[in-house]
Protein backbone atom coordinates (compact mmCIF):
# COMPACT_ATOMS: atom_id res chain seq x y z
CA UNK A 1 0.00 0.00 0.00
CA UNK A 2 2.61 2.76 0.84
CA UNK A 3 5.41 1.90 -2.04
CA UNK A 4 1.67 2.23 -4.70
CA UNK A 5 1.14 5.78 -3.13
CA UNK A 6 4.72 6.29 -3.24
CA UNK A 7 4.60 5.68 -6.77
CA UNK A 8 2.11 7.90 -7.39
CA UNK A 9 3.46 10.92 -5.37
CA UNK A 10 6.25 10.46 -7.89
CA UNK A 11 4.50 10.62 -11.40
CA UNK A 12 5.37 13.56 -12.44
CA UNK A 13 2.45 16.32 -13.60
CA UNK A 14 2.11 19.40 -15.67
CA UNK A 15 1.93 22.62 -14.06
CA UNK A 16 -1.16 24.80 -14.89
CA UNK A 17 0.34 27.91 -16.26
CA UNK A 18 -0.61 31.18 -14.91
CA UNK A 19 -3.55 32.66 -16.44
CA UNK A 20 -2.96 36.37 -16.80
CA UNK A 21 0.01 38.54 -15.73
CA UNK A 22 1.41 42.09 -17.17
CA UNK A 23 4.84 40.29 -16.25
CA UNK A 24 6.38 37.76 -18.89
CA UNK A 25 8.65 36.09 -16.45
CA UNK A 26 5.60 35.45 -13.93
CA UNK A 27 4.22 33.52 -16.62
CA UNK A 28 7.44 30.73 -16.45
CA UNK A 29 6.30 28.37 -14.01
CA UNK A 30 9.35 26.71 -11.69
CA UNK A 31 11.67 24.61 -12.82
CA UNK A 32 10.98 25.09 -16.23
CA UNK A 33 12.82 27.11 -18.61
CA UNK A 34 12.03 29.54 -22.27
CA UNK A 35 13.24 26.97 -24.84
CA UNK A 36 11.78 29.39 -27.84
CA UNK A 37 9.75 32.10 -28.22
CA UNK A 38 8.03 34.05 -31.13
CA UNK A 39 5.62 37.59 -31.12
CA UNK A 40 2.94 38.48 -33.68
CA UNK A 41 -0.82 38.96 -33.99
CA UNK A 42 -2.75 35.36 -33.74
CA UNK A 43 -6.46 36.95 -33.22
CA UNK A 44 -6.40 39.68 -35.50
CA UNK A 45 -6.87 42.20 -33.22
CA UNK A 46 -2.97 44.03 -34.42
CA UNK A 47 -1.60 43.06 -30.60
CA UNK A 48 1.44 41.61 -30.33
CA UNK A 49 0.50 37.70 -29.34
CA UNK A 50 3.27 35.32 -27.17
CA UNK A 51 3.98 32.39 -28.23
CA UNK A 52 6.44 29.90 -25.76
CA UNK A 53 8.19 26.72 -25.94
CA UNK A 54 8.74 25.81 -22.36
CA UNK A 55 10.91 22.51 -21.19
CA UNK A 56 10.89 21.14 -18.08
CA UNK A 57 14.46 21.41 -16.10
CA UNK A 58 14.77 17.67 -15.67
CA UNK A 59 14.74 14.24 -17.32
CA UNK A 60 11.75 11.94 -16.43
CA UNK A 61 10.17 8.77 -17.72
CA UNK A 62 7.29 10.21 -20.17
CA UNK A 63 4.53 8.28 -22.09
CA UNK A 64 4.72 8.99 -25.72
CA UNK A 65 2.54 8.78 -28.94
CA UNK A 66 3.50 7.26 -31.93
CA UNK A 67 1.45 6.16 -34.74
CA UNK A 68 -2.29 5.54 -33.02
CA UNK A 69 -2.11 7.58 -29.58
CA UNK A 70 -4.79 4.96 -28.38
CA UNK A 71 -3.06 1.71 -28.45
CA UNK A 72 0.71 2.58 -28.93
CA UNK A 73 3.15 4.22 -26.57
CA UNK A 74 6.55 4.51 -25.92
CA UNK A 75 8.28 5.45 -22.65
CA UNK A 76 11.01 7.74 -23.29
CA UNK A 77 13.35 9.05 -20.61
CA UNK A 78 13.40 12.81 -21.49
CA UNK A 79 12.42 16.35 -20.50
CA UNK A 80 8.79 17.11 -21.02
CA UNK A 81 7.84 20.44 -23.09
CA UNK A 82 5.11 22.57 -23.33
CA UNK A 83 3.46 25.05 -25.62
CA UNK A 84 2.11 28.29 -24.01
CA UNK A 85 0.41 30.89 -26.33
CA UNK A 86 -0.83 34.00 -24.73
CA UNK A 87 -2.98 37.18 -26.57
CA UNK A 88 -2.13 40.55 -25.50
CA UNK A 89 -4.67 42.66 -24.27
CA UNK A 90 -3.57 45.95 -23.46
CA UNK A 91 -0.42 45.56 -21.23
CA UNK A 92 -1.22 42.23 -19.67
CA UNK A 93 -0.85 38.61 -21.34
CA UNK A 94 -3.75 36.08 -21.10
CA UNK A 95 -3.48 32.45 -21.78
CA UNK A 96 -5.37 31.56 -25.06
CA UNK A 97 -3.80 28.01 -25.40
CA UNK A 98 -1.32 25.90 -22.92
CA UNK A 99 -0.35 22.26 -25.07
CA UNK A 100 1.82 19.63 -23.15
CA UNK A 101 1.97 17.13 -25.74
CA UNK A 102 2.37 18.70 -29.31
CA UNK A 103 5.78 19.90 -29.33
CA UNK A 104 8.64 17.25 -29.97
CA UNK A 105 11.26 16.52 -26.97
CA UNK A 106 14.82 16.84 -27.27
CA UNK A 107 15.22 13.06 -27.98
CA UNK A 108 12.84 12.23 -30.55
CA UNK A 109 14.84 13.61 -33.19
CA UNK A 110 17.20 10.54 -33.87
CA UNK A 111 20.88 11.09 -34.85
CA UNK A 112 20.47 14.44 -36.03
CA UNK A 113 19.44 15.59 -32.53
CA UNK A 114 16.73 17.72 -30.98
CA UNK A 115 14.30 18.38 -34.01
CA UNK A 116 12.68 21.39 -32.66
CA UNK A 117 14.00 23.91 -36.27
CA UNK A 118 11.41 26.72 -36.00
CA UNK A 119 8.48 28.91 -34.47
CA UNK A 120 7.06 31.83 -35.66
CA UNK A 121 3.99 33.35 -36.36
CA UNK A 122 3.44 34.20 -40.19
CA UNK A 123 0.87 35.96 -41.65
CA UNK A 124 -1.29 35.54 -38.36
CA UNK A 125 -0.64 31.62 -38.29
CA UNK A 126 1.34 29.82 -36.07
CA UNK A 127 4.04 27.79 -37.39
CA UNK A 128 6.39 25.04 -36.00
CA UNK A 129 8.52 23.21 -37.86
CA UNK A 130 10.41 19.61 -36.83
CA UNK A 131 13.03 17.61 -38.22
CA UNK A 132 14.70 14.12 -37.49
CA UNK A 133 15.88 11.02 -38.95
CA UNK A 134 19.39 9.18 -39.89
CA UNK A 135 20.14 8.44 -43.36
CA UNK A 136 16.71 8.85 -43.56
CA UNK A 137 15.39 11.90 -42.67
CA UNK A 138 12.02 13.61 -42.56
CA UNK A 139 10.83 17.34 -42.20
CA UNK A 140 7.97 18.31 -40.77
CA UNK A 141 6.23 21.85 -40.77
CA UNK A 142 2.43 23.02 -39.71
CA UNK A 143 0.85 26.04 -39.18
CA UNK A 144 -2.06 26.32 -37.58
CA UNK A 145 -4.82 29.42 -37.58
CA UNK A 146 -7.13 30.81 -34.46
CA UNK A 147 -10.54 30.17 -35.73
CA UNK A 148 -13.35 30.05 -33.77
CA UNK A 149 -12.09 29.56 -30.31
CA UNK A 150 -10.28 26.66 -31.59
CA UNK A 151 -6.39 26.16 -33.34
CA UNK A 152 -7.02 24.82 -36.59
CA UNK A 153 -4.63 22.86 -38.75
CA UNK A 154 -4.54 24.86 -41.94
CA UNK A 155 -1.40 23.64 -43.64
CA UNK A 156 1.05 20.98 -43.45
CA UNK A 157 4.40 19.65 -45.07
CA UNK A 158 6.39 16.06 -44.51
CA UNK A 159 9.38 15.63 -46.15
CA UNK A 160 11.09 12.10 -46.22
CA UNK A 161 14.68 11.52 -47.86
CA UNK A 162 17.74 9.88 -48.12
CA UNK A 163 20.86 12.54 -47.08
CA UNK A 164 23.07 10.63 -49.46
CA UNK A 165 21.23 9.56 -52.61
CA UNK A 166 18.52 12.74 -52.40
CA UNK A 167 15.94 10.31 -52.85
CA UNK A 168 12.68 12.44 -51.49
CA UNK A 169 9.06 12.22 -50.99
CA UNK A 170 7.32 16.08 -50.44
CA UNK A 171 3.65 15.74 -49.37
CA UNK A 172 2.35 18.98 -49.23
CA UNK A 173 -1.55 19.78 -47.70
CA UNK A 174 -3.80 22.21 -47.73
CA UNK A 175 -6.92 21.80 -45.24
CA UNK A 176 -8.40 24.87 -46.29
CA UNK A 177 -8.81 23.76 -49.85
CA UNK A 178 -8.80 20.24 -49.09
CA UNK A 179 -5.40 19.27 -51.42
CA UNK A 180 -2.93 16.86 -51.26
CA UNK A 181 0.38 17.44 -53.75
CA UNK A 182 2.70 15.26 -53.51
CA UNK A 183 6.23 15.72 -55.31
CA UNK A 184 8.25 12.68 -55.98
CA UNK A 185 12.25 12.72 -56.75
CA UNK A 186 15.59 14.32 -55.68
CA UNK A 187 16.02 16.83 -52.95
CA UNK A 188 19.01 17.96 -54.93
CA UNK A 189 17.06 18.62 -58.01
CA UNK A 190 13.71 19.85 -56.49
CA UNK A 191 12.34 21.51 -59.99
CA UNK A 192 14.11 19.62 -62.58
CA UNK A 193 12.99 16.22 -63.12
CA UNK A 194 10.74 15.38 -60.00
CA UNK A 195 7.24 14.31 -60.30
CA UNK A 196 4.35 15.95 -58.92
CA UNK A 197 0.38 14.89 -58.28
CA UNK A 198 -2.25 16.26 -56.73
CA UNK A 199 -5.52 14.72 -55.71
CA UNK A 200 -8.59 15.52 -53.18
CA UNK A 201 -7.62 15.82 -49.85
CA UNK A 202 -10.39 13.63 -47.48
CA UNK A 203 -10.99 14.63 -44.11
CA UNK A 204 -14.47 14.52 -41.71
CA UNK A 205 -13.25 17.47 -39.73
CA UNK A 206 -10.43 20.18 -39.20
CA UNK A 207 -7.47 18.84 -36.49
CA UNK A 208 -7.01 21.58 -33.73
CA UNK A 209 -4.04 21.83 -31.39
CA UNK A 210 -6.56 20.13 -28.68
CA UNK A 211 -7.07 16.88 -29.98
CA UNK A 212 -3.22 16.28 -32.58
CA UNK A 213 -1.72 14.61 -29.66
CA UNK A 214 1.75 14.64 -31.29
CA UNK A 215 3.38 14.53 -35.13
CA UNK A 216 3.29 11.80 -36.47
CA UNK A 217 0.06 10.04 -34.27
CA UNK A 218 -2.59 11.32 -37.39
CA UNK A 219 -3.06 8.84 -40.12
CA UNK A 220 -4.32 11.83 -42.27
CA UNK A 221 -4.80 9.34 -45.65
CA UNK A 222 -3.67 5.77 -46.11
CA UNK A 223 -0.17 5.23 -44.65
CA UNK A 224 0.16 9.05 -44.92
CA UNK A 225 1.27 10.00 -41.75
CA UNK A 226 1.31 13.29 -39.83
Amino acid sequence: MVSGNLAFAQKFGFPKLVSQSDKIHHLIPKNWKVLDSARGDLNRDQQPDLVLILEYNQAIDEDRAYGNYEIELITETQKPRMLAIYFKSGNRYRLALQNNDFILRSEEGGKLGDPLKGLRVDKNNLALSFEGGNAWRWKLNYEFQYLQNQWNLVTANNVYYNNETGEMVDKQYDFVDRTIKTVVGSIFKRNISNETEEDILVFSQPRTLSDFKKPWTWEVTKDNYL
